[in-house]
């Protein structure tokens, strides 16, 4: 185990100094609007409305993270942040920033959270922080779906359910890979516009259609060879996650699939590190959310009547995990 120092311990206190940063220039759409042949402070200053003692602080910084690059007066943009921060570039991971920015307040409350044992963030999301979830999820979906793809071995199977799937980047890149294969998308009723856009974006649209409804309350229509269920269970409590779990099951034909993606915990529940961290965020967010282990999921599995349940070979850059079984 690597040994703590001061020096290591308030890197971590004050780590919210380069998130808080990064979050601010992309909410003031700092990369996207440098050209290619870059701009002064001063340029940028009239273009965005800002003022120059803010702008150059700002800039300087993003700078000192390597994110920007200074030559003379003018900046430009990096490669990383040409590639990932401008909102033209087809690999912009902006909107899942903007989730983190929105998810502030309810951190900064963390101990209130704690000692009450139920969230601190209350009503809907407003209709911007609802885009930026959407559309960070499938910033999120997008690095790790097409290696899933590859991981997962659908052949043979002509129908899949993907769960609370959101804009329904997983089904999509399930159908890319398995030609023969036709998709549900199954998410609320003000989800479907985002999933529409996404997959006819990716021409899917003869393949894959979507299935208004609330999960929890609503029954699943049609029967399926494998369902899909990634990163739902770990916004519910024990009771509704299997419940989930077996509403997906029972709409599997014989021989089914169901796989369960989501942040999973070892067995003792002290890690992996992100799993962890992620369940105080479900602690400051939802009712009963949390990080499951994937031991608690494979009782979840067979209770449900899913049997040969196997853990996936694969881990996601933030520790995610896949653990399947079969009807």
């Amino acid at each position: 185990m690597k040994e703590w120092s001061p020096g290591r311990i308030l890197s971590v206190s004050g780590g919210y100094w380069q998130a808080f940063t990064l979050q601010n220039a992309v909410k003031l759409d700092i990369f996207s609007s440098i050209p290619e042949r870059g701009a002064t402070l001063e340029e940028l200053s009239e273009r965005l409305d800002l003022s120059i003692r803010g702008l150059g602080a700002l800039m300087n910084a993003i700078c000192a993270m390597g994110l920007l690059k200074k030559e003379g007066k003018i900046y430009f943009n990096t490669q990383w942040s040409e590639k990932f921060l401008k909102k033209e570039s087809d690999d912009y991971i902006g909107y899942m920033i903007m989730h983190h920015h929105h998810l502030v307040k309810a951190w900064s409350r963390l101990d209130e959270a704690v000692r009450t044992g139920r969230p601190v963030r209350s009503g809907p999301l407003e209709d911007d922080e609802r885009e930026n979830f959407l559309m960070g999820m499938f910033n999120n979906a997008m690095t790790i779906a097409p290696e899933v793809a590859d991981v997962i071995d659908l052949g043979g199977k002509e129908s899949l359910i993907d769960l609370g799937g959101g804009p329904g980047t997983y089904a999509i890149y399930f159908c890319l890979k398995n030609p023969d294969l036709k998709a549900v998308v199954y998410d609320l009723p003000t989800t479907e516009p985002f999933a529409m856009k996404v997959i006819e974006r990716f021409g899917l649209k003869d393949r894959i259609s979507f299935q208004a409804g609330d999960y929890l309350k609503e029954d699943i229509s049609g029967r399926y060879d494998v369902a899909w269920l990634s990163h739902i269970i770990h916004s519910l409590d024990e009771k509704k996650s299997y419940l989930v779990i077996k509403k997906a099951v029972d709409v599997l034909n014989s021989n089914g699939l169901i796989f369960i993606h989501d942040f999973l915990l070892d067995d003792t529940m002290t890690g992996p590190l992100f799993p962890a961290l992620f369940s105080l965020n479900m602690l400051v967010n939802t009712e009963g959310g949390r990080s499951y282990s994937a031991k608690e999921v494979e009782n979840m599995l067979k209770e449900a009547g899913a049997k040969k349940i196997d853990r996936i070979d694969f881990e996601g850059p933030t520790q995610s995990r896949i653990i399947c079984g079969i009807k």
